[in-house]
């Protein structure tokens, strides 16, 4: 498995760096007057990727947040019915055997 896993890292550093290589005209980017430069296009495109995983990590981050509310909240929920559903049982009805005496 440690192979598999190193000949996809190593594929995927290869489709990087050609990627990179192929992709190096410059772009210009322009905001108004506050931004002005230029920059490759493959950097473009990483920094556009990289703050998207950012972006979609956070929001799973305050979904899990949310479900582990949820999941507390239920879990209070059913403890709270088994105290109920054992006050409510009638108790336990004990019968007393009779010994011969000796």
């Amino acid at each position: 498995m440690k192979t598999i896993s190193l000949i996809l890292l190593i594929v995927f550093a290869f489709f990087i760096v050609t990627f990179s290589v192929e992709n190096a005209a410059p772009v210009h980017l322009k905001y108004y007057n506050f931004f002005n430069m230029d920059v490759p296009i493959y950097m473009l495109l990483f920094v556009s990727l990289l703050i998207g995983v950012v972006i979609t990590g956070f929001l799973g981050i305050i979904e899990r947040f949310r479900l582990n509310r949820t999941i507390s909240r239920l879990n209070k929920t059913i403890r709270d019915l088994r105290k109920e559903l054992h006050a409510n049982e009638p108790p336990p009805i004990i019968e007393e055997t009779k010994t011969p005496i000796d």
